[in-house]
């Protein structure tokens, strides 16, 4: 199968396909004669555990370490769940930080009467945490 076959069976692009080659997370592709690339069956399951790799959110590094792992048959899956639970607990301190943010934003949101005056707490909670920053 040629590249665009195979972007369109993964689920991957092909732009993608090319930097994981050249990253070296997956391996060079064969070539034909002619010098275009060549996957096979392997491949496309190949990229598609990247793939989804990739929609739960796991950097392309751990995403490398997982493929390591799903090759070694031996491997011990505590090793798997360690690289999944490391993950889920940056996952979880990302969402509770975007939800203070949000929190906070409704809060400016609320306190502000949206009427035609220049007043808004909004505008003045960004300058003011501007200039602590600044400190």
């Amino acid at each position: 199968m040629n590249i665009g076959e195979v972007a369109k069976a993964s689920g991957v692009s092909a732009k993608m396909i090319r930097y994981y080659e050249q990253t070296g997370l997956i391996p060079q592709a064969n070539r034909r004669e002619s010098g275009y690339r060549n996957y096979s069956a392997s491949d496309i399951h190949m990229l598609r555990f990247i793939r989804r790799g990739r929609d739960l959110g796991f950097p392309v590094a751990e995403i490398n370490e997982l493929l390591g792992l799903w090759r070694d048959k031996s491997r011990q899956s505590a090793e798997v769940k360690r690289i999944a639970t490391a993950h889920m607990t940056e996952l979880r301190e990302k969402i509770d930080s975007l939800e203070q943010i949000a929190n906070t934003l409704q809060t400016l949101i609320e306190c502000c009467s949206g009427d035609n005056r220049p007043d808004c707490p909004i505008l003045d909670d960004l300058e003011n945490t501007a200039d602590r920053q600044q400190l």
